[in-house]
């Protein structure tokens, strides 16, 4: 396994958000973390990022503790991206981009953090920006952008909160695509949170569905996307069908409580 989290559990005080989340992982593979409101999705992603550190618990990446490694070595794996990330300062697309080779530049910027930073905006179509403002950019835009940042720390592991939130659907099908190819072919972990079941089906290897800080049910999307789950976790009776691009879900009523 190339992440492994074992026993995970965070609080403030006594009040414990995440209990007992164990996840085993490949590289290669899209995970999406689902769950209603409250249920500790974006608490889990970052402790996986090793941004909160849990309470009891290991998150193990290619048989290391994330605790236990220094800041730019960690870069180095795995690479972060906020659901909304402020720029703070007016950067161009390149620049922005750049900072992502921050962990192995050591006197200044070589031809080959020129030659990864223009592979990656040319990948990504975003070549014709490069010297543009970021904040100039559509939300799309921009998403992409923070993605190819990300790359360029060139991790093995991806993690992005809401990765789609306030895209309209065409720019939530290229982020999503991308993300798919990464994985595919450059044999990338990408762990993601998503709100749209639909999306997270069609999109995904694996679905980790949460409830009240813990791990409901996981496994291949059908596994997870049921109506007795769906009723169980989100509260509402849904139908479900299978068609050619993923699940079609409809939401039929709420489950009286």
């Amino acid at each position: 396994m190339f992440v492994k989290i074992t026993d995970l559990s965070f609080g403030y005080h006594s009040n414990f958000i995440l209990r007992g989340i164990r996840m085993s992982l490949e590289k290669g593979e899209v995970v999406s973390i689902v769950g209603p409101n409250g249920a500790g999705k974006t608490t889990l992603l970052k402790s996986i990022a090793s941004i909160l550190p849990p309470k009891k618990g290991k998150v193990w990446i290619d048989g290391k503790d994330v605790y236990s490694l220094k800041r730019r070595d960690l870069a180095k794996i795995q690479a972060y991206v906020l659901q909304h990330a402020a720029s703070g300062f007016p950067l161009t697309v390149m620049e922005t981009v750049m900072l992502g080779r921050k962990p192995y530049i050591r006197w200044g910027v070589t031809s080959e953090d020129l030659h990864i930073v223009g592979k990656l905006l040319s990948d990504l179509h975003l070549d014709c920006y490069a010297t543009r403002y970021v904040d100039e950019l559509s939300g799309g835009e921009r998403q992409k952008v923070l993605i190819a940042r990300a790359l360029a720390q060139q991790p093995d592991l991806l993690l992005l909160d809401e990765p789609t939130s306030a895209l309209d659907i065409r720019h939530q099908l290229e982020v999503l695509e991308l993300v798919r190819k990464l994985a595919k072919h450059s044999g990338i972990l990408v762990i993601l949170i998503l709100h749209d079941l639909e999306l997270a089906a069609r999109y995904s290897d694996r679905i980790y569905m949460l409830k009240d800080g813990q791990v409901f049910t996981s496994g291949r999307p059908e596994e997870v996307f049921t109506c007795t789950n769906m009723e169980r976790v989100y509260g509402v009776k849904m139908e479900i069908v299978s068609e050619t691009h993923g699940l079609k879900m409809t939401a039929i009523e709420p489950v009286e409580t």
